[in-house]
């Protein structure tokens, strides 16, 4: 995986729904994924919403646009995103966030989130990743998937709470 340099850009998150949708599309076509329609449409739907996304909005969503949408069904192709790498869960708020290089290899993503406008920045800083690793791997434990969630509160909030 190349090095990126930490993002420290606010509002980081995938910008362009089309585009991320056919770069998905596209890495689907490579590893010989099938990328369903309903697939589609979720991760879709998680490129729209622009910040995350809790799984009761997008059933809802979903039922919007796919009449006879189950639920065992949404999750289950959340989990063939998340699985691929294509999306990020965050378990502390129960909640889908793109991901910026779903082209790429599955990677550990450190997160910052919000507590007051519930926005999550995605640290794309390795030295943080390659610490807790080590960390991990000094103490005989193998790490298999990681997603730190960092709870606090963002610029844009602390600049209004002392406005």
């Amino acid at each position: 995986m190349g090095h990126h340099a930490p993002c420290t850009d606010p509002h980081h998150h995938v910008h362009d729904a089309d585009a991320f949708v056919h770069e998905v599309e596209r890495a689907c076509e490579a590893r010989g994924l099938r990328l369903t329609p309903i697939r589609a449409n979720a991760l879709r739907l998680i490129a729209d919403a622009g910040r995350p996304v809790k799984a009761y909005e997008l059933l809802d969503r979903m039922k919007a646009t796919h009449d006879a949408t189950a639920p065992p069904t949404v999750y289950r192709a959340l989990d063939f995103l998340l699985e691929h790498g294509f999306i990020h869960k965050l378990s502390s708020i129960n909640a889908y966030v793109g991901c910026h290089h779903p082209g790429g290899e599955a990677h550990a993503v450190p997160f910052l989130i919000c507590d007051a406008c519930h926005s999550a920045t995605e640290l794309e800083d390795d030295s943080i990743v390659s610490a807790l690793d080590a960390s991990a791997r000094a103490l005989g434990f193998a790490p298999q998937a990681q997603t730190l969630e960092v709870h606090g509160v963002c610029q844009a909030c602390r600049a209004l709470e002392s406005s």
